[in-house]
């Protein structure tokens, strides 16, 4: 049996991690508020804007009325031969399987589209681990560096370095995201789609709608197919019981669990009434100068909930990790309890053994 000073230091340190895990979940739950805050804010004018568009497409040609072909590049239909995959996964660690559920399911749509051509764009830093080929196939591994001169000779005939490629990383900037980073990465995204660089874009995310109801989804945001409806290509619900633990973390941490807020209400009553508005500039101007928009508020809105739902399931993870250290503690003070006792009847029958001999 264990000696009873060893148990001793061993659940001191079992109490000492505990300490840590519930000190986590407290500054991830106060971080998830705060992220769920702010993807709800930033919903009404997602919703608001999209209605824009919708009720614009119902007063501009879109379409060439000869050709019927579309007269925005972004609603371009090509054969999928080069496809732009941008992965969002965690940007720290200790979140449980939240960042290699994402690469498990990025790796899923790039066997899916073998024999393609996919660039990748790498978010967060475990997206850098991800293109790294840590977790990827062997075909996706990122191959040995290059040297300048390669690199400049591909870059003058334009070459690939492989079929699936690394095109981007981007390391931790979901710490303190900002619009004017979505912006970005979604004008390039947009310059190289109307150059036919790439035929179609995907997002690979936690799509956050509360601490309960998150999904892992790959959606298309290039081509645009229909304004305001997700092209989803493949999804991932949770399970009952990740459910039944995300709603016990929340409730124990004070988190609400709320999806939808009164500003998202009103907004989505725009464009739904049979009313002809007035715009300054005209229905075709306003829809190409908006479409853009709409693209970039897209990506905004993939990586705020990304955000959330790593703070969700971080909080989940160590809600986990804390209650499993208890039950830990619990065992060994049952152990320790058995070996002093079996020390104590040790001794006790050498004293009557040591009585009865004299």
């Amino acid at each position: 049996m264990a000696n009873i000073l060893d148990i001793r230091r061993r659940i001191r340190s079992v109490v000492n991690t505990r300490q840590i895990t519930k000190a986590m979940k407290v500054v991830s739950a106060a971080k998830l508020r705060r992220a769920q805050d702010r993807t709800l804010a930033a919903r009404p004018y997602a919703r608001m804007l999209t209605n824009v568009l919708k009720s614009l497409v119902t007063r501009a040609e879109i379409y060439d009325p000869e050709t019927g072909e579309p007269k925005h590049p972004l609603l371009a239909q090509r054969a999928e031969n080069n496809i732009l995959l941008i992965v969002v996964t965690g940007d720290k660690g200790l979140a449980g399987a939240f960042s290699a559920n994402v690469t498990k399911a990025a790796s899923r749509f790039i066997e899916s589209k073998a024999g393609k051509n996919i660039d990748i764009e790498a978010i967060a830093v475990r997206g850098a681990i991800f293109s790294g080929g840590a977790i990827l196939p062997h075909p996706c591994k990122r191959q040995p560096a290059e040297t300048e001169e390669s690199m400049e000779a591909r870059a003058e005939t334009g070459a690939r370095a492989g079929a699936i490629q690394i095109v981007g990383e981007h390391v931790g900037v979901l710490g303190k995201l900002e619009f004017a980073q979505a912006r970005a990465l979604a004008e390039s995204v947009i310059e190289r789609y109307e150059r036919e660089e790439i035929d179609s874009v995907y997002l690979v995310f936690n799509e956050f709608k509360s601490v309960i109801a998150q999904r892992l989804i790959v959606e298309q945001i290039l081509p645009i197919e229909q304004i305001g409806e997700q092209t989803v290509r493949l999804a991932e619900e949770m399970t009952e019981e990740e459910k039944k633990k995300a709603k016990e973390a929340a409730i124990s941490a004070g988190v609400g669990m709320r999806g939808e807020s009164p500003a998202e209400k009103v907004a989505e009553q725009f464009g739904t009434a049979q009313v002809d508005y007035i715009y300054e500039q005209s229905p075709e101007e306003l829809f190409r100068s908006l479409l853009p928009k709409y693209v970039a508020i897209q990506v905004f809105r993939a990586l705020l909930e990304s955000v959330a739902a790593e703070h969700a399931a971080r909080m989940t993870a160590m809600d986990s990790a804390t209650s499993n250290a208890t039950d830990m503690i619990d065992s060994l003070t049952l152990v320790m309890n058995r070996a002093r006792q079996a020390k104590i009847t040790k001794e006790i029958i050498e004293i009557v053994s040591g009585a009865a001999a004299m």
